[in-house]
C-alpha cells in the first residue's frame, strides 16, 4: 500500500504565529490535516506537517513525502537528522540540532515506514503544494488573531 504525502509550513515571522498543513492521499482516500502554533518557526511547522502526516498512518506503509522544504528533504535524505541523533543533536559545526524533540519522533516514525521525500519548488503550481500551504496560512492567520 502506497500513500502520498504531501506537507507544507507558514509562519509569519521567524519566530512568530505558524501553520502546516498537510495532505495524505491512497488511492481516491484523500484527508487534509493542519495545525498551528502562536509562537514557532518555519522549520518547526514544516517538520511538524511532516510528523503529523506519518502519525496519522494506522500500520507501517510504503510512503511517497513530498515536500517544499529543503530543511526537511535533506536531512531525511541526506542522513543528517540521524547524525545529529547520533551526536546528541549536536551538527558537525558543533551547534545544536534545532528542533530536536521533532526530529526525534520523525526518525521514528520514518524506521516504522518505508518513506520516499521529493522537493518540489514551492509557489509553483504544483497543485497539492498549493493546498497544503492554504491550509498552513490559514491556521498561522488564525493563531496570529489569538494573539
Amino acid at each position: 500500500m502506497t500513500v502520498e504525502i504531501f506537507t507544507d509550513g507558514a509562519c509569519s515571522g521567524n519566530p512568530g504565529p505558524g501553520g502546516y498543513g498537510a495532505i495524505l492521499r491512497y488511492g481516491d482516500n484523500v484527508k487534509e490535516i493542519s495545525g498551528g502554533a502562536a509562537q514557532t518557526t518555519n522549520n518547526r511547522m514544516e517538520l511538524t506537517a511532516v510528523v503529523e502526516a506519518l502519525s496519522a498512518l494506522k500500520r507501517p506503509c510504503t510512503v511517497i513525502l513530498t515536500t517544499d522544504s529543503k530543511y526537511v528533504c535533506d536531512s531525511i535524505s541526506k542522513g543528517w537528522a540521524k547524525s545529529w541523533q547520533k551526536n546528541n543533536w549536536v551538527k558537525s559545526d558543533k551547534k545544536p540540532a534545532l528542533n530536536s524533540d521533532l526530529w526525534e519522533k520523525c526518525l521514528q516514525l520514518l524506521e516504522k515506514h518505508d518513506v520516499t521525500v521529493k522537493w518540489v519548488k514551492g509557489h509553483a503550481g504544483h497543485p497539492e503544494n498549493e493546498r497544503c500551504d492554504e491550509l498552513a496560512v490559514a491556521q498561522r492567520d488564525l493563531y496570529s488573531r489569538k494573539k
